[in-house]
């Protein structure tokens, strides 16, 4: 009797959780958007697995800010922007952070962009200027599916971020990657060189991205509407839950992404100097269907993406603000940024991977554009309530906080000497 009420208990907490899972789900994108496969495969083809922790760290990082985001939203009912723009008043200070914020959505924006521009080439072989002007038009997909219910968003997600899992599943499975150098490496700390650190920044700023530390509060914060203290207890808990269990999978597929660059082009190919490289690669050595899924599970990647990015863009200049967007207007002024610089890189012959590196390095030096205001702000108890963070919670926010200021110090420092 006691086992058959454990099991009830157990499948309605099962059902709940289900029921609540969305939020997590759409930032998880952040882990395997296009400019983590930028940063992974450079970082893997050139330096075998020797950077395989810094994935694992940044996978780390990003999932307590994440944390800290979403229960920001479940705590006050608002989200990030919002409480920003609050907390700074006047004009003469959001607008400027709020052209820092857009500067930084811009950016990843770039990394979207490209990668279903790269897709498109690859899978349908079409020519990348014709692809540049094809992969605009995402604009169209997007807001026909966000103008429908929230949840069938969240479940045209799933699908997406299932064949990414099961694309980079089969990768690995047929590369066959050296597990003891992955167990090695996933602890060892080592940065061999200036290439390197710039790998690893750029693997950090791929990682844990601004736009989606601001959009997770717009998503918790509309999930808790109207909520009671009680509900939102409720929330809290299931958010928890749903932030570690479908992170930790989105880390694994980060990790997954760089594990199948050392295993299939470091040995023999280390100077892969592209996606399209690596694509060509893999077909010779694994197959065309390594190629297909691979090629597949990157289109995947940039329309998700996509659709994330257009929801940040909109929940920060909303939020900052304080009116409302037209989301049509939105994507399109969003994508006009990019198209014109983008199309002009690669008709000057610029290569691709590198824009996506550079894009991720750029990404990583705004992060304490969201990270810094959200520690300080879910510490505060007349911010929080009795949702305010516990001390460890915010000594090791403040530790992952120095740990990206320094990388990006440093990084910044070696480039001046350069």
């Amino acid at each position: 009797m006691l086992f058959q009420k454990y099991l009830l208990a157990r499948k309605q907490s099962l059902l709940r959780l289900f029921l609540y899972t969305g939020p997590a789900l759409m930032v998880s994108v952040a882990y395997m958007d296009p400019g983590n496969y930028g940063t992974d495969i450079a970082g893997g083809a050139s330096l075998n697995y020797s950077l395989l922790w810094v994935v694992w760290l940044s996978s780390g990082m990003a999932m307590m800010l994440q944390y800290l985001s979403g229960k920001i939203g479940i705590a006050t009912g608002q989200s990030l922007p919002e409480i920003i723009r609050e907390k700074l008043k006047k004009k003469i200070f959001i607008i400027p952070y709020w052209l820092a914020a857009e500067a930084a959505s811009a950016a990843t924006d770039l990394a979207e962009y490209l990668g279903t521009v790269i897709a498109l080439n690859l899978l349908f072989g079409i020519p990348m200027i014709y692809a540049a002007v094809l992969g605009a038009l995402d604009v169209i997909l997007i807001l026909a599916l966000t103008t429908r219910k929230f949840r069938v968003l969240e479940q045209v997600f799933i699908l997406l971020i299932s064949i990414i899992s099961f694309g980079y599943l089969y990768e690995v499975f047929i590369t066959k990657p050296d597990p003891s150098a992955i167990l090695y490496h996933s602890f060892v700390p080592l940065i061999a060189n200036s290439n390197a650190l710039l790998i690893t920044v750029g693997i950090i700023g791929a990682t844990v991205m601004p736009h989606a530390l601001f959009v997770h509060s717009w998503f918790t914060k509309n999930k808790s509407k109207d909520k009671s203290i009680q509900e939102k207890r409720v929330l809290r808990k299931l958010h928890l839950r749903e932030n570690v269990v479908i992170l930790v999978l989105a880390g694994m597929v980060n990790a997954a992404i760089m594990i199948m660059a050392a295993a299939a082009f470091n040995a023999h190919y280390s100077n892969i100097a592209s996606i399209s490289d690596a694509y060509k690669t893999l077909i010779p050595l694994f197959g065309a269907g390594a190629g297909i899924v691979f090629v597949i599970t990157l289109l995947s990647s940039g329309i998700s993406s996509s659709i994330v990015g257009t929801l940040a863009g909109q929940a920060v200049m909303e939020g900052l603000l304080g009116m409302r967007v037209n989301i049509w207007l939105r994507r399109i002024v969003t994508r006009f940024i990019n198209v014109i610089p983008t199309t002009i890189a690669l008709l000057l012959g610029f290569d691709p991977l590198s824009i996506l590196v550079y894009s991720q390095v750029i990404l990583s030096l705004m992060i304490p554009l969201p990270m810094i205001p959200l520690v300080l702000l879910t510490r505060n108890k007349e911010v929080m309530g009795e949702f305010v963070n516990r001390n460890i919670t915010t000594i090791i926010s403040i530790a992952f906080v120095g740990i990206i200021l320094a990388f990006n110090s440093y990084l910044i420092a070696t480039s001046i000497k350069l």
